[in-house]
């Protein structure tokens, strides 16, 4: 069921599986990355809805979410403890004292920062192609020029270059029709909850403590073509966070719960044992 509900001040698009026959079900929490929303994860969805109760949600400037209240200054920021506030909300909304957590890219560093500030909210947490390193000098000039193509009414424009980036080369062709539906998906963003989250993306603090100290069993889903998480990164992971479990989805790039959604599931099922 989808429905609308408020979070931390805010209105939040919410869809929940929840089975009033079968309200014995575990949880997981899916929280989708940066230009996304909820319907990136609907083939996901499918696939877990028999075993598990899956609340998916549009994150805050993102579909039919709001963003983050105006600050004194009037500018609008989609901060990471923002967002995570608004996940414990929709959880408290919906009844869910306790889930496992997945969220892609964006979407998994508020993961961890819902770790960080509400750990006994969760079970299990999965990050889907993310990591806890704040943005490099580099990146975070590239971000401001982001902000500016947004302000000129150029978002779609943006979508269209970077959402077929997310993908493995060898899967463009089998992952068209999702790619296109993503894309088109961008003409809900509000420009201005856009421009927060990128805002909230630059400026999003160091999360490495919580990768190297989980509260909770903590596992990273990555790909071996993913442009934005090369394996070179995920090999320096491993030697930093020995604490989390790696499981590698092969022949995907940053968005294996689509390019190789059965090796993905299977991953995540795998983990959350006992949960789902």
């Amino acid at each position: 069921m989808e429905f609308f509900t408020t979070s931390a001040g805010i209105t939040v698009h919410v869809w929940d599986t929840k089975d009033e026959k079968s309200p014995e079900k575990p949880c997981i929490m899916l929280l989708h990355g940066y230009l996304e929303t909820m319907y990136v994860y609907n083939e996901l969805v499918e696939a877990l809805k028999s075993q598990c109760r899956i609340i998916v949600i549009d994150m805050p400037g993102h579909g039919l979410t709001d963003p983050a209240p105006a600050g004194a200054d009037g500018s609008r920021v989609n901060t990471l403890s923002f967002c995570a506030a608004v996940v414990v909300g929709v959880l408290d909304k919906c009844g869910v004292e306790k889930t496992v957590l997945a969220g892609h890219s964006m979407g998994g560093y508020v993961t961890l920062q819902a770790l960080r500030e509400s750990p006994e909210r969760f079970e299990r947490a999965i990050l889907l192609h993310s990591h806890p390193y704040p943005d490099a000098p580099e990146k975070a000039a590239d971000r401001a020029k982001e902000k500016q193509i947004v302000a000129e009414g150029k978002l779609m424009t943006l979508a269209s270059l970077s959402i077929p980036k997310m993908y493995y080369e060898e899967n463009l062709r089998a992952c068209d029709e999702k790619i296109r539906e993503t894309v088109e998906l961008c003409e809900t963003h509000d420009p201005e909850g856009i421009i927060a989250s990128i805002e909230g993306l630059r400026t999003r603090p160091d999360l490495q403590e919580v990768m190297a100290h989980p509260p909770v069993p903590l596992m990273l889903v990555h790909g071996d073509h993913d442009a934005f998480l090369p394996l070179e990164r995920v090999a320096e992971m491993k030697v930093a966070f020995p604490a989390v479990t790696y499981a590698l989805v092969p022949e995907s790039g940053h968005n294996s719960f689509i390019e190789q959604r059965d090796k993905a599931v299977e991953a995540i099922l795998s983990f959350t044992t006992g949960n789902c």
